[in-house]
């Protein structure tokens, strides 16, 4: 499945993370967590496991707002009738004899509660201080909530700077999830004759905090709509000749919308009246080439069959070597470029440089 996920990203256009980790391969981390917690005052134990004290906070629900007392007693919890309060959460659970997954502890054979999973592999890999922790709506209360409970209750100051949620995807019935016995794949898309990038800009014209509801009807319109786009993109030529200032208004009216709450179907208006206007091929071009950096929608990437122009490519590798050797480092990123328009990535190897289609 991990494999799969992958391959699916990588049609997407989406970066692999630098680390990927297991919950498995931390539990010993998660362990350590878990005892200092309960030094700190904010956890007990009990037949069932190490519950969080949701009572030894001035305040629990950060980010929901809502009220506790409001809610039935029980909903959406175990109802454990050794637990001081409803809502307190389990950091570790003592694992009945048939469990297939436990490890020692402190506390017995057991396995951790979902929540302190996240906390320990976010802290471990990225550090005491985050900036950012993205999630789905859903995750807002309890999961994010108790993130930041017993984060902040093991380090000792505040964890995270900003919690950015995304909504959901919907059919026509109602949220795509496996529980509602409905998903549909990337891989599936692709099988049926569908660009994944058609897919990609389909999301891009929504904003992320409006639920998306998918149809075959929408994703056609996408298609058509991104095919026009790459069309007029993917001609376009590459020029040295470059307006700073009209390069630098551009930009600034893309960069805009995504400092506006991330508002990616404005920055996409941007680039299509960008490709409408007057400003001249080399500007376009680098600016079109810039907005693709967060877009990632292949928009100069030209459809290579076969490389039938081997000659050219060979004389610019060289071009690229002699201006590397002069030490004309911007002239030899400008030929690169050049030819990633191409479809060609070029490859440095210590026996020279290759270069493959893509």
């Amino acid at each position: 499945y991990t494999e799969i996920f992958l391959k699916d990203m990588e049609k997407l256009n989406i970066d692999k993370p630098e680390i990927i980790t297991k919950a498995t391969e931390n539990i010993s981390q998660m362990i350590e967590y878990v005892k200092e917690i309960i030094k700190n005052g904010y956890a007990y134990e009990t037949s069932k496991g190490i519950y969080f004290d949701i009572s030894k906070l001035d305040k629990y629900p950060v980010l929901s707002n809502r009220k506790l007392d409001d809610q039935i007693a029980g909903a959406r919890v175990d109802v454990d009738p050794e637990k001081k309060n409803p809502y307190d959460f389990a950091l570790w659970i003592k694992a009945p004899e048939n469990h297939i997954m436990k490890w020692e502890s402190p506390w017995g054979l057991g396995y951790p509660g979902w929540h302190i999973e996240c906390s320990g592999i976010s802290i471990k890999y990225l550090g005491e201080h985050l900036d950012i922790h993205g999630g789905g709506v859903d995750n807002i209360f309890p999961h994010h909530t108790n993130e930041i409970a017993q984060s902040e209750s093991f380090l000792g100051h505040k964890w995270c700077n900003y919690w950015f949620h995304n909504e959901h995807l919907n059919d026509e019935s109602g949220k795509m999830s496996k529980s509602h016995g409905a998903i549909l794949t990337v891989s599936v898309l692709k099988e049926k004759g569908y660009n994944p990038l058609s897919f990609r800009y389909m999301c891009l014209l929504s904003h992320y905090r409006r639920q998306l509801t998918f149809s075959f009807d929408s994703l056609d319109g996408a298609e058509n709509a991104y095919k026009k786009l790459r069309s007029k993109t993917s001609s376009l030529k590459y020029d040295e000749s470059v307006n700073e200032e009209v390069f630098n208004e551009w930009k600034n009216k893309f960069v805009s919308c995504l400092e506006d709450d991330l508002n990616t179907a404005n920055a996409v208006t941007v680039l299509h009246d960008l490709l409408k206007s007057d400003v001249d091929e080399g500007t376009k071009y680098k600016l079109v080439s810039d907005f693709d950096q967060v877009l990632s929608l292949d928009l100069l990437k030209k459809e290579v069959k076969s490389i039938d122009n081997e000659a050219f490519i060979l004389e610019k590798i060289n071009e690229r070597s002699e201006a590397k050797k002069n030490k004309d480092f911007e002239k030899a990123d400008k030929i690169r470029e050049e030819l990633l328009s191409m479809g060609i990535v070029l490859k440095d190897t210590r026996e020279g440089t290759t270069y493959e289609a893509i």
